[in-house]
C-alpha cells in the first residue's frame, strides 16, 4: 500500500493537498501527513501537518471534548517557556508555509500563509489540539503539542497498526 492509499484509507476519503508523509507510526504507516498551503484548485489548507492515525485522533478527539483546547490555552498563557515555544513554532510554521508555497497565494491572495498551528490567526488562544500533536510528532520538541501528547496512556495501539488489514481505531 501506498503513502496516499494508507491515508485515504485512514480518513476514510482522499486526502486533500497531500504532500508527503511527515512522521509514520512503529508500524511505518503514515501517522503525520503534511499538506500543500493550496489544493489544487487553490483553496487555502491552513493545516500543513494533518494527523492520520485513526488511534491518535481518536485519542486527542477525547482529550479536546474533556475541555483539552481551553485547558491548554490557558496552560500557553500562564506559562512562560510554553509561551515562548508556541510564538516560536508559530513563526517557524509561517516559515514553512510559506516556503510550501513556493509564491503561490491561491484564492485568498496570500493571506493564509500567515496562519500559524491549525491555520490559527490568534497563537495565543489554541484552535485544535490534532493539529498541535501532528506539529509535534513532524518537529520534536515542539512543548505544547508534545505535552498534549504525553496525556496519551498508549500512544500506539497494541498489536500493530490500527490501518492494517483486520485492525480498528481504539
Amino acid at each position: 500500500m501506498d503513502d496516499r492509499d494508507a491515508v485515504t484509507r485512514q480518513l476514510g476519503r482522499a486526502p486533500r493537498a497531500f504532500r508527503r508523509v511527515a512522521a509514520r507510526c512503529p508500524w511505518g504507516l503514515p501517522a503525520v501527513t503534511e499538506q500543500e498551503p493550496y489544493d489544487d484548485e487553490g483553496a487555502p489548507f491552513p493545516t500543513t501537518y494533518y494527523l492520520t492515525c485513526r488511534h491518535l485522533v481518536a485519542a486527542v478527539s477525547r482529550i479536546e471534548a474533556a475541555g483539552g483546547v481551553e485547558r491548554w490555552s490557558a496552560a500557553a498563557a500562564a506559562d512562560a517557556r510554553l509561551a515562548s515555544d508556541l510564538a516560536r513554532a508559530t513563526n517557524e510554521q509561517r516559515r514553512i508555509r510559506r516556503a510550501l508555497a513556493r509564491g503561490r497565494e491561491g484564492s485568498d491572495g496570500g493571506a493564509s500563509l500567515d496562519s500559524g498551528i491549525a491555520g490559527s490567526r490568534n497563537p495565543a488562544r489554541l484552535k485544535c489540539l490534532h493539529a498541535h500533536v501532528a506539529y509535534a510528532l513532524a518537529n520534536p520538541g515542539y512543548l505544547v503539542g508534545e505535552r498534549v501528547l504525553a496525556e496519551i496512556t498508549r500512544r500506539w495501539p497494541d498489536g500493530g497498526c490500527c490501518t492494517a488489514e483486520g485492525q480498528r481505531a481504539s
